[in-house]
């Protein structure tokens, strides 16, 4: 209970221990360093707005010259699977900011930027609003909507976004917008070797000046950790049944997600909402029918591969060719989960090469490549690849950890 004292009895600090009581965590000293850091932020922003209850204005007009200057963010950065995802969770559930804050994938946050971008240069064409500077008026619009922005896998490799990025997070910044973003390099590292990096430099600098720059010092890589000794696939053997399965399934399911078996979620898509049935540690469990029994196509896959780090996916049936839709649709998933190194445990009434039975059509030669691709999965290098790494575009905004 250490670690809840030094933090002061914060929120997050009491549930991180709580967690470990529970066995869901390891004592991990580097862990340890960021959820104090983290701890501070949250009475930070608890003691700002405590401050600032009586004011109708809040924190988005200009600040008076005897005021405070605004609360610093948090960059955490460090190797992959060293729980950041996790920790930035646990601030964003903890923190005292019931509305106006906001969770999203980085890049799904920038999808939503040039979305509206592009969307005010429509308008400024059309003369439904005057000549002014569309980037601006963006991070306004933002800044009203969520004063708390958390970003996970904060890493720019676009030449588009680097260019934008400046010019957004110091509107941002100006209107007292707290940052708290996960990434696995240090700012410094950012767009490396990109385009005209020398225009982007600085947005670092902007970064090192708005935000504490913490790293996650920890020799376990908890994701590997999660899954070592664990069936990837789950088909029947000798005595076990569909119910044997389905408990171990859980068992898992619980490593990854936590011993509360995490929440149901919901990730949108283009105005198209997609039920999560359960999700927790960036991690989301489906059932077959969730994701291929219903209408879905290569977009609404990428924005969950994009969301989850790993998928568990239940009762994969044998498809004939009167199923070929469905196994279409399990070919356009596994493709776009294998291009984001999105890992998989699934439950499955056969071995891959088994489960399609169709011999005619596209769907009956493309099961080879999502054989191939399921058994590549489940080795290890496949398990030590970075979660959407190779990223290079971005559509949407994931508004399943949206609070409004």
């Amino acid at each position: 209970m250490e670690l809840a004292a030094e933090a002061g009895g914060s929120v997050l600090a009491a549930r991180y221990v709580a967690r470990m009581a529970a066995g869901d965590i390891q004592p991990d000293p580097g862990q340890a360093r960021i959820v104090a850091a983290l701890a501070q932020l949250e009475q930070r922003i608890a003691a700002r707005r405590l401050a600032r209850k009586s004011s109708a204005l809040g924190w988005l007009f200009a600040r008076k010259e005897n005021e405070a200057p605004p609360l610093r963010g948090l960059y955490i950065h460090g190797s992959v699977g060293r729980g950041k995802t996790m920790l930035v969770d646990l601030f964003y559930e903890s923190v005292a900011v019931r509305k106006r804050k906001r969770r999203a994938h980085f890049h799904e946050f920038m999808a939503d930027v040039h979305a509206r971008i592009f969307k005010i240069r429509a308008d400024i064409k059309a003369g439904r609003i005057k000549e002014a500077d569309p980037i601006a008026l963006v991070g306004a619009a933002l800044a009203e909507e969520a004063w708390l922005l958390c970003f996970d896998e904060f890493h720019v490799t676009d030449i588009t976004d680097a260019m934008i990025l400046g010019r957004l997070f110091e509107k941002l910044f100006a209107l007292g917008v707290v940052v708290v973003a996960t990434s696995n390099v240090a700012p410094e590292d950012l767009y490396k070797g990109g385009l005209n990096r020398a225009l982007f430099l600085p947005f670092i600098a902007m970064i090192q000046q708005h935000m504490e720059v913490v790293r996650i010092d920890s020799p376990t890589d908890y994701r590997m950790e999660k899954l070592d000794g664990v069936r990837s696939w789950y088909v029947p053997w000798a005595g076990e049944t569909r119910a044997d399965i389905d408990r171990e399934i859980d068992k898992v399911w619980r490593r990854l997600a936590g011993q509360d078996g995490g929440v149901p979620q919901k990730v949108e898509n283009q105005g198209r909402v997609i039920p999560v049935p359960l999700a927790g540690g960036g991690a989301a469990r489906f059932g077959f029918a969730d994701l291929c029994g219903v209408p879905l196509g290569a977009s609404d896959y990428l924005r969950i591969a994009r969301t989850y780090h790993t998928l568990v996916i239940e009762h994969i049936p044998v498809m004939d060719q009167d199923h070929r839709n469905e196994a279409k649709r399990f070919i356009t998933l596994i493709d776009e989960l294998y291009e984001k190194g999105v890992k998989i445990l699934a439950s499955a009434e056969a071995d891959p090469e088994e489960l399609y039975l169709g011999t005619e059509g596209a769907e009956a030669f493309e099961w080879a490549r999502t054989v191939s691709r399921l058994h590549e999965m489940r080795s290890t290098d496949y398990l030590a690849r970075s979660h959407g790494r190779g990223d290079s575009e971005a559509s949407g905004w994931t508004t399943g950890l949206v609070e409004t």
